[in-house]
């Protein structure tokens, strides 16, 4: 196996870290615009090599692919730059995988009742082509979307007969404080992609509706808070309905009445979302200033915390987890929380890189030592529930982060 990293950020760099102790593979070539990153995550082990790449270019991944034999893309950057790499690996009859699929675009007319261009529409739409030609198209397996997926199968294979709710719900209690101490505002994954999540319409599925768009609706963002107590400490936090994956691909593979995502973003995190959706801040389209042209959502990335250096700032944990409610395997009523709670302070002290992209790198790391072993196959574009959850929360577990299950009251 021979992959090509695009991206070597944080999940990037953590995903590089995860990756250098395991021994499935024959090469990395880690790839990012700026070569110079690149070389420093390429530095965790020598099967890596750094190379410049530009992701929005599908002919210049087809390129790279080519002159390294690559086997598998793994795409480590933002999802604007998804249909590149998509197109990049398949022209280059290579594999590939990612942590979050092709964008959406709201409805036109009535944005917060009926989807529009859903996630996922653009890959799927070529899902033929992929299974054609015998290639391999793994979308969403990060962290969400991904280990949740993988919770779903496994809770339709082993715990439940008939599924009510396949309910995603994550939250954490990580706080990032300043030099002096003070807790500041500083995102742990990349604000770019948090924005487009939190901002867009929430996607529901409700399988009684599936004669109208497939069953999935949208509605307002922030919709339907609702507290969750999380495991390990965490406690209780208020979670929001959010546009995720999880809600778009669970149904395709996994048969439940209903589908839900909601994260515990927080009333501050929440105040500002809505605050640079006011002053067009979220807007990705590019605005001119003092004759630059500059996209509103990139500048107020650039000007936050990279989630990769706040690490050594934060503490606390993060939780990603499936609440599944229905009926369990011996006809009794079953309500059950799968879940992998995930220490910053161990994260940072065994590889260097803070929890919530080390969470997110561990999965597709997993998921690739599986296609390398043959434990997982398939052809087409598929979501982690349409393979074998057991092989892969055993190795999770082997990686040193075990996953946990609680009956819920």
């Amino acid at each position: 196996m021979r992959i090509l990293l695009v991206g070597a950020g944080g999940v990037g760099g953590a995903f590089a870290a995860i990756a250098a102790r395991r021994d499935f593979f024959e090469q990395v070539v880690v790839a990012d615009y700026d070569e110079a990153k690149a070389r420093r995550a390429a530095e965790a082990d020598d099967r890596f090599v750094a190379a410049r790449i530009d992701a929005s270019d599908a002919e210049a991944v087809a390129a790279v692919c080519r002159e390294h034999r690559i086997t598998h893309v793994m795409n480590a950057v933002d999802p604007v730059f998804n249909m590149p790499l998509f197109d990049g690996a398949f022209a280059a009859g290579a594999d590939y995988l990612d942590m979050a699929m092709s964008l959406s675009k709201p409805h036109p007319e009535s944005p917060y009742e009926k989807v529009g261009v859903k996630l996922g529409d653009e890959q799927f739409a070529v899902a033929g082509d992929w299974e054609s030609a015998g290639r391999l198209a793994l979308v969403g397996i990060g962290v969400e979307p991904g280990l949740s997926d993988v919770f779903a199968r496994y809770a339709a294979d082993h715990l439940f007969s008939d599924i009510d709710e396949l309910g995603t719900r994550d939250g954490a209690n990580l706080v990032v404080t300043d030099d002096a101490g003070n807790e500041v505002f500083a995102p742990s994954f990349s604000m770019w992609t948090t924005i487009e999540e939190c901002l867009n319409p929430p996607v529901i599925y409700e399988k009684d509706r599936a004669d109208v768009d497939g069953g999935w609706f949208t509605t307002p963002p922030f919709s339907e808070p609702e507290v969750f107590d999380f495991p390990e400490g965490i406690g209780p936090v208020e979670c929001v309905n959010v546009e995720h994956e999880e809600v778009l691909l669970m149904p395709r593979w996994v048969d439940c009445k209903r589908a839900t995502f909601k994260y515990g973003l927080g009333d501050e995190f929440i105040t500002i979302l809505k605050v640079l959706h006011t002053l067009g801040l979220d807007s990705t389209e590019k605005v001119r200033v003092k004759g630059v042209e500059v996209s509103p959502r990139d500048v107020v990335a650039a000007v936050l915390p990279d989630p990769a250096t706040v690490g050594p700032r934060m503490k606390g944990k993060t939780c990603a987890g499936l609440h599944v409610t229905g009926t369990g395997k011996d006809g009794q009523p079953r309500s059950t929380y799968l879940y992998h709670v995930v220490d910053n302070e161990w994260t940072m002290s065994e590889y260097g890189h803070q929890c919530v992209v080390w969470q997110t790198a561990v999965n597709p790391v997993i998921a690739l030592e599986l296609l390398a072993r043959g434990d997982w196959t398939g052809t087409g574009v598929l979501g982690p529930e349409a393979f074998d959850a057991v092989p892969f929360l055993d190795l999770l577990t082997e990686y040193g982060a075990p996953w946990g299950q609680r009956e819920q009251s």
